[in-house]
């Protein structure tokens, strides 16, 4: 026990090391992951199960008041949910932005001090290395009702060694969105997209066919899944099998350089914004982007905007990582039973409603996938598509060491020219390498 104590701090030491201090929470630095997590069962024993809605005779702590993480792109949800949240419990919610992307590392930062959030929302890739480190509670309160609610892919990617710990709020995968009035149809293929972005590119004007962020493996994973390869083999779970530069792998990249010609642009000249400019402006006519600008696509482009599954990679179906997006309660958290149920209120059916009006997410509850406002959404539908042909994203531990020796190597494919099975045998070197690192410690 006191080992597993001692690999929990030095996992939790090496998530913080790189990032600098910065947040405030609720615990004031007086309360430890041990003490909150012994709060739990006492309310967990008081649980019910209401069916599709949700009642749990845990109340929140007297005096209770609650921070939590939120995107900068999905504050307007959190607002609009808090506020819904308060008047039914009397707990004041205050809300900070931080990307989803870097919460798990705050809370290893700054869980044990006590200045993290009480509640954050990860991409569920993050959550074993979370867990390995103790930072979050488990869901104990709700996981009947949680499971029972959701698909089973967000139940899978809100768990981990079996354990559900997440409250699933939202699926994402990326999809093709394209301006109607610049071309008719979506393209079927990417020589399709090229076809087409050879009469519209123009890199004088900054007009281009086609963008999306090539310097990310995130998006660049059709261009390795589609033709065969893939991260860590076993669904996701064998570090060592790693097939991020076998043949299938290769073959998709070469797809993936081709696309080079309507696309001049250097890697890190392409970003959120700059792309998001672009398509609103009409000077961009396809993105590849994820549901999370949706609603501000809708705006833009109103009945001109048109969302389709990613074209076909060398004749194969484009295969899309997939993440579930879900809530996690902080270890540390001076009040658990107000965080548990903030984490379920937020993600029940009503606010991923909420959630898919406000930004234009895919639900993971299974009545809100039935509800009218998803099922007729053609552009929802698009997203729900494309994640027929999605892999979720592994959740081990290890996920962590993939994305800076990857998103290191797609420049030097893209930018310098570098033989992409050079440049990925040199990527999975390195993910092997930090591995071994993680294992040791």
């Amino acid at each position: 026990m006191k080992m597993k104590k001692i690999m929990a701090l030095a996992a939790a030491t090496t998530m913080a090391v790189s990032l600098t201090a910065c947040g405030s929470g609720n615990n004031g630095g007086n309360n430890s992951g041990e003490a909150a997590s012994s709060a739990a069962p006492a309310a967990s024993a008081a649980a019910t199960d209401s069916g599709g809605g949700t009642t749990a005779a845990i109340t929140p702590e007297e005096g209770a008041s609650l921070t939590i993480w939120e995107s900068k792109e999905e504050r307007a949800f959190a607002e609009e949910v808090s506020k819904q949240f308060t008047e039914k419990y009397n707990v004041p919610v205050k809300i900070e932005e931080l990307a989803p992307t870097d919460q798990a590392s705050r809370f290893a930062q700054d869980g044990p001090s006590g200045l993290a959030a009480d509640v954050g929302v990860i991409p569920h890739d993050n959550l074993g290395k979370a867990v390995a480190a103790s930072l979050i509670l488990p869901n104990d309160v709700f996981a009947e009702e949680t499971k029972k609610n959701n698909t089973e892919a967000s139940i899978t990617g809100a768990s981990y060694d079996g354990e559900l710990y997440g409250y699933p709020r939202a699926a994402e995968t990326y999809a093709l969105y394209y301006n109607k009035s610049l071309l008719k149809e979506a393209p079927k293929t990417f020589d399709d997209v090229i076809n087409f972005s050879k009469g519209f590119t123009d890199k004088s004007k900054n007009k281009y066919g086609i963008m999306w962020e090539v310097g990310n493996l995130y998006f660049n994973y059709m261009f390795v899944g589609s033709t065969g390869g893939y991260l860590f083999g076993e669904n996701g779970t064998n570090k060592d099998d790693i097939g991020l530069n076998n043949e299938g792998a290769i073959e998709g990249l070469k797809e993936f350089v081709k696309l080079k010609e309507v696309l001049p642009v250097k890697s890190g000249d392409i970003n959120p914004d700059i792309k998001r400019s672009l398509f609103n402006s009409g000077d961009v006519a396809m993105d590849i982007n994820g549901p999370w600008e949706l609603a501000g696509y809708k705006a833009a482009l109103g009945d001109n905007l048109g969302v389709a599954p990613v074209p076909t990679v060398n004749g194969k179906t484009a295969i899309t990582f997939s993440g579930i997006k879900i809530f996690v309660v902080n270890a540390y958290t001076q009040y658990p039973n107000a965080a548990k149920l903030y984490a379920e209120f937020a993600s029940n059916k009503e606010s991923q409603l909420v959630l898919n009006k406000t930004i234009g997410s895919i639900p993971t509850n299974l009545e809100a996938l039935e509800d009218p406002q998803i099922k007729d959404d053609p552009y929802v539908s698009a997203f729900a598509e494309q994640a027929k042909n999605s892999q979720p994203m592994p959740s081990i531990p290890e996920m962590g060491n993939v994305w800076s020796p990857v998103n290191a190597a797609l420049p030097e494919i893209w930018d310098k020219g570098v033989d992409p099975k050079t440049a990925m045998d040199k990527a999975v070197q390195q993910i092997k390498d930090l591995n071994n690192g993680a294992s040791a410690q």
